[in-house]
């Protein structure tokens, strides 16, 4: 209502056409920006939530999840870190690709490297989606480099 003549006033009465079209253009990128950020803030969060996961792990399997973590990121960045099952898993969509089975968590005698249907290990007819770890060496870490390629390629 305007004060001064005590009449209904819309939008249309006050704005021009140009004024409105830029405020809803206004209004559309300031929706993105807003879809952007979330996005991005809860794949930070996700992945935080990863790292404190991997902190909380005795310190056989913290030592081997932190190098895990660390070779996912340096050769496959478009996987995103996530939590699966209490696990530290890796993603491409959304969907899982790869993740770490602590040995404590299930009071197993090794820590497990896994990959979901997701990866691209295909090899004839049959072929190993898990892997039993006790222990991260060079040549281990070279493996597992070479299977984080091949699943994402």
């Amino acid at each position: 209502m305007d004060p001064a003549t005590g009449k209904d006033t819309s939008a249309s009465d006050i704005f021009t056409p140009e004024e409105r079209a830029a405020m809803k253009e206004h209004v559309q990128e300031r929706k993105k920006e807003a879809k952007r950020r979330s996005r991005a803030d809860k794949a930070a969060e996700a992945e935080r939530d990863v790292l404190a996961k991997i902190a909380d792990m005795p310190e056989s399997d913290r030592v081997m999840a932190e190098r895990v973590h660390a070779i996912v990121k340096a050769n496959a960045p478009q996987l995103a870190p996530k939590l699966w099952y209490g696990m530290p898993a890796y993603a491409l969509d959304g969907k899982v690709v790869c993740y770490f089975q602590s040995a404590d968590k299930f009071k197993a005698r090794y820590a497990t490297l896994g990959f979901d249907d997701q990866a691209n290990l295909d090899d004839g007819p049959m072929w190993a989606t898990s892997f039993a770890l006790t222990e991260v060496t060079a040549k281990v870490e070279e493996r597992i480099t070479a299977l984080v390629r091949k699943a994402v390629s």
